[in-house]
C-alpha cells in the first residue's frame, strides 16, 4: 500500500466503497447476503475511509468486495489496482502489479513522471468543474510511471484512470462559481492562486475509488525520450547515457551499450568525432579514425558500406571460430561483447554512419530484434543527418574565414584540419591552423593565349583617341573662326601634337594624360554658355560618343573587349566541362586563370587521393587529356573566329615536367604554392617560357595554329610522340610536327619543344554525343585508354 504524495489538495478524500455496495444490495433485493453483513459491521467501507490503517485492516474484505472488478483468472495479466486519481495512495493489486513493485525493490518510491504540485490542484480542480459544473474541460495528458525491473532494466506504464466509481461533493466552504469565474480561471492556468480562491482547500469531498490500469508503453516512450534527447544540440556524456537507457529498454537489456562511428566517403574511413566532439565506437575503440576497410569484414563491408543493411551476430565466439582472422570480430570480443548489431545510418542513399549495438551475452541481439530499429531509424537518421550538416557548415566556415573557395579534390584535407580546429575548440584548447601540403605530386601546366591581345588592345585605344582628338580638333576650330571662343591656337596646337603622337604609337600613360587634358582645358570651352546652334549640337553629340558603354569614341575598345570576353568565355566553359568529366577517372588538383586566354594547371598524386592507388598511368592518362583538351580549345576557338568582332587567333602552350614537386596553401595570400627551393624551377619555366624565342632566332615559340609543348628530356618527347599519333590517327592534329632548341633563360637552359599543327577542318568536336570517354574506345588499338 502507497501513501498519497500531494497534501496541498481541494478536495477531502473520503475512500469509500459506497457505489459497490448499493450495487450489491440492489442485486440481492433484501435478502441476506453474508457479505453485505460483514460489511455491515464496517460503515467505513460505506461511509468514507479517513485513515490508512483502515484500509489495512479490512485488506481481505475489500478484496471479496471488489472480486468482479478483479477477477482471479486475469490476476497475472492485468496491472491494475484501487487508488485515487493522481495520488499514491494504491492498493488490492494484481499479483502483476505486485510483481512489478516487489521487483523493483523496497527502496522504490512511484511518483508519476513530470506531474508537480501545480498540475495536480489545476487537474483536481478541473475534475470538480466537469463532475460538477458540467464543463468539457480537455485536462489530462499522457500520464506515466517508471519504474525499474530487477535487472535495473527501466520500463515505462501509461496510466490510465477509471473513476466510474468517485462522487464530487462541495462543501459549506466550496465557492459557488459563475460563468465569468469559470471563463477566467480556463484563461489562468498559470496563476495557482486564483485556483486556490476559487477551490480553498478541502472545500470539496471526494467520495469513492478509482481503478488505476497499467500498461506496458516502454518500447513507446522510449521512442518518444529518445526523440526528444536527439533535439539536443549537444552531443556529451548526459546524452550517452540518455541514449544507453533508451536503448535498454527498448531490447529490455540491463548492460546494453550504444556506439557510433561517422563515415566520411571522400577519404573512405570511419571516425569517432561528431560536431567537433569524441563519441563513443566499439569499432575503432581508442582510434580517431581508420580505413573502412581495415576495420570491417568482407561481409560486414558488403552489408554496411555497399548494401546500406544491418549486420547483426548473434554469438561472437562462434562467429569467430568458424573465421579466426576476422579482425573487427576479435576487437569486438577484446572488449568483451559476446553479440552486436551494427546498423547503417542512411540518408539519401549516402551512408552518415554506423550505429553500434553491443551485448555482454550471445543472442541477446540478433537479427530478429534488430528490426526493432526500424520504428527508432528515422529520428536517428534525421538527426544524424542534422547535426552532420551542422558540422559541415562549421567546418566550410572555417575553411571559408581561414583557408579560400576550394577545389574538391583537395577539400577533403582542408575539411580534416577543419575537424581538428573545431574539436580542440570544444575542449577549450587553442589550436593555430596548419598550412596544407601536398607533396610528391606532378604538375602539368598549360595556356591558350589570344594572339598579339596587346598589340590588338593598343591599337584599339589608339584608333579611338584618335578619332576624338580629330573630332575635337574639328570643333574648336569651328569655334574660334566663329570667335566663340578666342585664344585656341595653342589649344589646337597641343591636340594636334597628340594626334603625331598617336600615329607613331602608344605608351602606357598615353591614354591617361590624353584625357585629363581634355578635363582641364578643352572641355571647359565646350561648356561654355553662348555656343548657339547649329555647333551646339555637334558638341551635345560629341560628348554622347565619349560613354565607354555606347559611344563612338570607345568602339574600338569595346570590340576588343568583347572578343576578348567571347574567346575567354569559349576556352573556360570547355576546360571547365571537360575538367569535371575526367575527375570521375582520377581525382587532381585544378586551377585556372582568366588572362588574354586562360591558364590552367593540375597537380596529380596520391597524397592529394590517398585512396586512389596513383599510378604512373594515372599521369598519362591525364597528360593525353590535357594535349586533347588544348586541341578542342584551339578548334572551337577557331570556328568562333568569324563571329568576332575582331577576327583574333590564338596560340597554345604544354610545359612537361616529370619531376614530382611539392606544393603548399599559403594562409597568407589564399592560394597553393610551389613548395620547396628545387621545386622553384618548374616556377620559374613557367613564368618565362610564353615569351621565349626559338634558339637562334627571332621567332616565337608559340604559333597560331599549333601547339607547342615545352620538355627537357627525351623520354618526355618520346612519350607525347605518341599522344601526338594518337590523335593524329583521331583526325585532330596534323602531320605536320616542329622539333627545336629553346634559347636560354634566365637562370633556365636546356629547355626543347616540339611544334604539332592543329586540324581545324576535323568534324569530331561538333557531334552533341562528343566525349572524350568515346574518343578513347575509337582508338582501341592504342594501349592507353580510360
Amino acid at each position: 500500500m502507497l501513501l498519497p504524495q500531494f497534501f496541498d489538495n481541494p478536495f477531502q478524500i473520503r475512500l469509500s466503497f459506497h457505489k459497490i455496495i448499493e450495487r450489491l444490495e440492489s442485486i440481492t433485493h433484501g435478502v441476506r447476503n453474508e457479505l453485505l453483513d460483514e460489511i455491515e459491521a464496517h460503515p467505513e467501507l460505506r461511509d468514507g475511509i479517513t485513515d490508512i490503517a483502515q484500509i489495512k485492516d479490512n485488506e481481505a474484505l475489500i478484496s471479496r468486495l471488489l472480486v468482479e472488478l478483479f477477477p482471479p483468472i486475469l490476476t497475472t495479466n492485468e496491472i491494475k489496482a484501487v487508488s485515487i486519481p493522481y495520488q499514491g495512495l494504491i492498493f488490492n493489486y494484481t499479483e502483476r502489479f505486485r510483481d512489478i513493485l516487489r521487483a523493483a525493490g523496497q527502496s522504490f518510491e512511484i511518483n508519476i513522471r513530470d506531474f508537480n504540485d501545480h498540475q495536480f490542484y489545476i487537474a483536481s480542480c478541473c475534475l470538480i468543474l466537469n463532475e460538477f459544473y458540467g464543463t468539457r474541460l480537455d485536462f489530462s495528458k499522457p500520464l506515466f510511471y517508471d519504474i525499474p525491473t530487477a535487472k535495473g532494466i527501466v520500463k515505462h506504464y501509461r496510466i490510465l484512470y477509471n473513476a466510474d466509481f468517485l462522487e464530487v461533493i462541495p462543501t459549506e466552504r466550496a465557492v459557488k462559481l459563475s460563468d465569468d469565474d469559470i471563463k477566467l480561471l480556463i484563461d489562468n492556468y498559470d496563476d495557482l492562486a486564483l485556483w486556490k480562491e476559487k477551490f480553498p482547500q478541502g472545500s470539496w469531498i471526494l467520495k469513492g475509488f478509482a481503478l488505476i490500469s497499467l500498461f506496458d508503453a516502454s518500447f513507446e516512450n522510449a521512442v518518444a525520450i529518445l526523440k526528444t534527447n536527439l533535439l539536443s544540440s549537444t552531443i556529451g556524456l548526459e546524452m550517452q547515457e540518455t541514449i544507453d537507457s533508451v536503448f535498454r529498454s527498448i531490447f529490455r537489456i540491463p548492460d546494453l551499450r550504444v556506439g557510433f562511428t561517422t563515415f566520411d566517403k571522400s577519404e573512405g574511413k570511419f571516425g569517432t568525432k561528431m560536431l567537433g566532439q569524441k563519441v563513443q565506437s566499439f569499432l575503432l575503440m581508442d582510434k580517431d579514425e581508420d580505413e573502412c576497410s581495415r576495420v570491417l569484414s568482407k561481409a560486414s563491408y558488403q552489408n554496411l558500406i555497399n548494401d546500406h543493411e544491418y549486420f547483426a551476430v548473434s554469438d561472437l565466439s562462434e562467429y569467430l571460430a568458424k573465421d579466426p582472422g576476422n579482425i573487427v570480430a576479435a576487437q569486438l570480443k577484446s572488449q568483451g561483447i559476446a553479440s552486436f548489431i551494427l546498423a547503417p545510418i542512411v540518408k539519401d542513399g549516402m551512408l552518415l554512419g554506423i550505429l553500434e549495438l553491443v551485448s555482454p551475452r550471445a543472442c541477446e541481439l540478433n537479427s530478429v530484434n534488430a528490426n526493432k530499429l526500424e520504428i527508432v531509424m528515422p529520428f536517428m537518421v534525421d538527426t544524424i543527418d542534422r547535426k552532420i550538416t551542422e558540422f559541415r557548415n562549421r567546418i566550410e566556415a572555417v575553411i571559408q574565414n581561414n583557408y579560400t573557395t576550394l577545389h574538391p579534390s583537395v577539400n577533403w584535407k582542408f575539411r580534416r584540419e577543419a575537424k581538428k580546429y573545431i574539436y580542440n575548440i570544444n575542449l577549450g584548447l587553442a589550436y593555430t591552423l596548419k598550412e596544407i601540403a601536398f607533396k610528391n605530386v606532378y604538375p602539368l601546366y598549360g595556356e591558350v593565349d589570344i594572339k598579339n591581345s596587346s598589340v590588338t588592345r593598343n591599337l584599339s585605344v589608339k584608333n579611338d583617341l584618335k578619332n576624338q582628338v580629330e573630332q575635337l580638333i574639328l570643333l574648336l576650330d569651328q569655334l574660334h573662326q566663329d570667335n566663340t571662343i578666342t585664344g585656341a591656337e595653342q589649344n589646337l596646337a597641343d591636340l594636334n601634337t597628340f594626334i603625331d603622337e598617336l600615329s607613331e604609337g602608344i605608351k602606357a600613360d598615353t591614354e591617361q594624360n590624353i584625357q585629363h587634358y581634355l578635363e582641364v582645358y578643352i572641355y571647359p570651352l565646350l561648356n561654355q554658355a553662348n555656343i548657339k546652334k547649329p555647333i551646339a549640337e555637334d558638341i551635345e553629340n560629341y560628348f554622347k560618343n565619349i560613354d565607354p558603354e555606347a559611344g563612338y569614341f570607345y568602339a574600338n575598345r569595346r570590340d576588343y573587349e568583347k572578343t576578348l570576353s567571347l574567346v575567354n568565355e569559349k576556352l573556360i566553359s570547355i576546360l571547365d566541362e571537360r575538367q569535371a568529366e575526367v575527375q570521375h577517372f582520377f581525382p587532381h588538383y585544378y586551377e585556372r586563370f582568366k588572362t588574354d586566354g586562360v591558364e590552367h594547371s593540375l597537380y596529380i598524386g596520391n597524397s592529394i587521393s590517398p585512396g586512389g592507388n596513383f599510378n604512373m598511368a594515372d599521369l598519362e592518362r591525364l597528360r593525353l587529356w590535357q594535349l586533347l583538351v588544348t586541341a578542342e580549345m584551339e578548334i572551337e576557338q577557331y570556328r568562333l573566329k568569324e563571329i568576332l568582332p575582331l577576327h583574333l587567333g590564338v596560340t597554345s602552350l604544354i610545359l612537361v615536367f616529370s619531376a614530382p614537386i611539392a606544393i603548399r596553401f599559403r594562409m597568407d595570400e589564399k592560394h597553393f604554392d610551389i613548395d620547396g627551393a628545387y621545386n622553384i624551377r618548374y616556377e620559374v619555366i613557367k613564368k618565362r617560357i610564353d615569351k621565349a624565342n626559338i634558339k637562334g632566332t627571332h621567332e616565337r615559340i608559340t604559333s597560331e595554329g599549333a601547339i607547342t609543348i615545352v620538355y627537357s628530356k627525351t623520354e618526355e618527347a618520346a612519350e607525347y610522340n605518341r599522344y601526338i599519333q594518337i590523335l593524329q590517327s583521331a583526325g585532330i592534329l596534323t602531320d605536320s610536327i616542329e622539333h627545336f632548341e629553346i634559347e636560354d633563360l634566365q637562370a633556365v637552359s636546356g629547355l626543347k619543344a616540339l611544334r604539332v599543327g592543329v586540324a581545324y577542318d576535323t568534324s569530331r568536336f561538333l557531334s552533341k554525343d562528343f566525349s572524350y570517354e568515346n574518343i578513347y574506345k575509337d582508338l582501341s588499338a592504342v594501349q592507353i585508354s580510360l
